[in-house]
């Protein structure tokens, strides 16, 4: 496709409500934006080890219009990744604005109000995890966000009837674990995705009781 096409076919993207739902969750997550114009137009790129394949495939598919190059495979550091971008698009910039701040990102103080059970979901499949079979409880790895940050996704997380409590990590960062009850609530918002993507059950194996 050649520049003329790829302009042609930008002018009739529209970001659907899903997702705009599934781009809040990427990026609490694994997900980045990327900006070549200072902010004008931003890319998504979601990049997944090769095992989560599956995952990476699904996300891709939901983003299919917007991709042009298709899934990529490469080497970085010690592991192989599988990942897809988008196209640079203005649509993208008013996630540029909530999620980044002087580069880094943060957890926007609209989290509460951009925020869906799928994007929960989402979120958790990037970055959560069981705790254990007798815990019966999950855990997000939200480490990178400072705790103030944090306590704004938790106020967010009780609109969903999911409550949770921060964790302090050995390096001063921080978790969020979430009781039972509230992991129960999670796997309703996860089971839908579970159910097209099999290969991430093990995040939920624990959490029901054993038969």
């Amino acid at each position: 496709m050649n520049t003329k096409e790829i302009r042609e076919k930008k002018k009739d993207l529209v970001l659907s409500k899903r997702q705009r739902e599934l781009i809040v969750g990427l990026l609490l997550g694994d997900g980045h934006l990327e900006t070549q114009n200072g902010g004008r137009t931003y890319r998504l790129k979601v990049e997944h080890c090769v095992a989560q394949r599956e995952y990476l495939e699904w996300l891709a598919k939901e983003f299919q219009e917007w991709t042009i190059s298709g899934r990529y495979e490469k080497r970085k550091g010690m592991k192989t990744v599988y990942g897809f971008t988008t196209v640079s698009h203005a649509a993208f910039r008013f996630y540029g604005a909530q999620f980044y701040q002087n580069g880094k990102k943060r957890i926007p103080p609209l989290v509460k109000k951009l925020m869906s059970p799928l994007s929960l979901a989402v979120w958790f499949l990037d970055d959560g995890s069981s705790k254990s079979s007798r815990h019966r409880s999950l855990v997000i790895h939200s480490l990178g966000y400072i705790r103030k940050d944090l306590e704004l996704m938790q106020d967010a997380l009780r609109h969903f009837g999911v409550e949770s409590a921060l964790h302090k990590q050995r390096n001063d960062s921080f978790r969020l674990y979430l009781p039972h009850a509230s992991s129960l609530i999670v796997e309703r918002f996860v089971r839908p995705i579970l159910n097209e993507v099999p290969v991430l059950a093990y995040k939920m194996e624990n959490i029901m009781p054993k038969k």
